[in-house]
């Protein structure tokens, strides 16, 4: 169902930005993405980035906030989620990727 994902990477208020995804699935692949992006620019010369999911949630873990609201049908609002749990959603989508 339909997600917000809310990130402020750092302290300044300035830096918070939100992207909305379709499903929360999309949302957890945005995520990724932003890290990815994030290692294309620590290492603009690499061909090709690669990282595990440790490093993946180090990243999460540094930022000031990352939250999702992800919509409920059944009652017609958003429910808020945390890192942790987005965290554990992210793992579970991986691992489900990696046993294809």
């Amino acid at each position: 169902s339909h997600t917000i994902l809310l990130v402020q990477p750092n302290q300044r208020p300035e830096t918070r930005t939100y992207s909305d995804y379709e499903s929360l699935n999309e949302c957890l692949e945005g995520i990724c993405k932003i890290f990815e992006e994030h290692l294309k620019r620590l290492h603009p010369h690499d061909p090709s980035i690669t990282y595990d999911i440790s490093q993946l949630f180090e990243f999460i873990d540094q930022l000031t906030d990352l939250s999702c609201l992800v919509f409920q049908k059944t009652y017609g609002t958003y429910t808020p989620h945390n890192k942790d749990w987005l965290k554990e959603k992210i793992y579970h989508m991986l691992r489900k990727q990696a046993g294809k």
